[in-house]
């Protein structure tokens, strides 16, 4: 089988579990470290064409990820495509693990590990919180999305989460809360970019991919954001 994948966490879950199978991936396909396959763009715009003249029998998609157009552009050039679209931790490791039955394989030790860790997290304090993950113009986290249901399992308390948008688009004067979580993808926050536009509010910087990603991430992303979550700023 040739796997050609368009999605950074399936492809690192793909790269660590049946390497010899994956063709081509994405430039921003950064896991695991060193990963020497050909690219084919991005996730949103990816080359289509340089897909297909990878010859692959599967590509993995995302429904958040990628554009349902190129979907059906490759469905329509005859190859199968596989998409994912996990709203929970639960799906996202119960889709892993048919990822994994579709690649021929059983479940690898990163995805035990993953269960083992979500079924053991830290107890951390309910505090309530805006995530953003855009600015220009500001976009945050809303209802049913799986960075939600990650923050929520350790304790974050989103504001906007019974907005009946998945991704609000407030007004600056509008995203107030206790604490204000950064992450570092798909905008890249930082200590110079994000927080100052909230000068009075303790805010935390998290990894987007551990916030983000459905891959083998999830083995290490509780300890990780819980470590982060606890090194809250205060802007008093």
């Amino acid at each position: 089988m040739r796997v050609v994948s368009i999605v950074p966490s399936l492809t690192e879950a793909v790269a660590l579990t049946a390497p010899s199978l994956l063709a081509g991936a994405t430039d921003y396909c950064t896991h695991p470290a060193g990963l020497d396959v050909p690219r084919v763009g991005g996730s949103k715009y990816p080359d289509l064409p340089a897909v297909l003249a990878l010859k692959p029998d599967l590509v993995l998609m995302n429904e958040e990820e990628n554009r349902l157009s190129d979907a059906e552009a490759l469905r329509a050039a005859g190859v199968a495509v596989h998409v994912t679209f996990p709203l929970t931790v639960d799906q996202a490791l119960a889709q892993l693990s048919e990822l994994m039955q579709l690649l021929g394989h059983p479940d690898p030790a990163w995805l035990a590990d993953a269960r083992r860790a979500w079924a053991d997290l830290p107890d951390l304090p309910r505090r309530e919180a805006v995530i953003p993950v855009w600015r220009r113009p500001w976009i945050v986290l809303g209802s049913g999305t799986f960075a939600g249901d990650v923050l929520d399992r350790l304790g974050i308390t989103n504001v906007f989460g019974t907005s009946p948008e998945r991704y609000p688009r407030p007004a600056l004067g509008e995203m107030t809360a206790p604490l204000i979580v950064f992450p570092d993808e798909p905008y890249l926050f930082t200590l110079n970019d994000g927080p100052e536009c909230f000068p009075s509010t303790p805010y935390v910087l998290v990894s987007g991919r551990h916030l983000t990603w459905h891959g083998p991430s999830l083995a290490q992303a509780p300890r990780v954001l819980a470590e982060q979550l606890l090194s809250v700023r205060d802007r008093s």
